[in-house]
């Protein structure tokens, strides 16, 4: 089996309740409008150049595992509706169960932007951080958005 082909997926459970959960229609709305924007062609591309290896994952999600390049630096990293980690999903959510929400949510950030006007964004937002917190993510728009501490950020220092 080639690298980038989808593996069988192995339960994930509940990511955690939501009144979107229960109601399809808007992740199918984010789905589409993450392919037309072509922000989850390009995750599967970015997938597929990691060798990651791929499984459906919940609410639209596309999840990529042992993605092999070591940028960018992060733990997991979300592309349209793909979400990528070089390690596996069942550890990871082992240690951090509320990570794919944080994920999911730069899902949504993506559609949001319009698909790849986000990375443009996201870097600006990420160099505006490092000028007032010296970290990458304590100011970051992006992720206090998607929540700092679900995400596995430290919350930023109080002064």
């Amino acid at each position: 089996m080639a690298a980038h082909e989808r593996v069988p997926s192995a339960p994930l459970g509940e990511v955690g309740p939501s009144r979107l959960a229960r109601n399809p229609w808007p992740y199918r709305l984010k789905a589409v409008a993450n392919v037309l924007n072509l922000s989850t062609p390009f995750g599967l591309t970015v997938a597929a150049l990691g060798r990651a290896r791929l499984r459906p994952g919940p609410r639209g999600l596309v999840l990529g595992e042992h993605y092999r390049p070591a940028f960018p630096i992060a733990t997991a990293f979300t592309v349209g509706n793909v979400v990528l980690t070089g390690s596996d999903w069942a550890s990871l959510l082992a240690r951090n169960p509320e990570l794919l929400q944080h994920e999911e949510r730069h899902s949504w950030q993506w559609m949001v932007c319009l698909g790849l006007p986000f990375l443009p964004l996201y870097v600006a937002a990420m160099g505006w951080s490092v000028l007032r917190t010296g970290d990458r993510a304590s100011a970051n728009v992006f992720e206090v958005d998607a929540g700092l501490e679900r995400g596995g950020y430290r919350p930023p220092p109080t002064t």
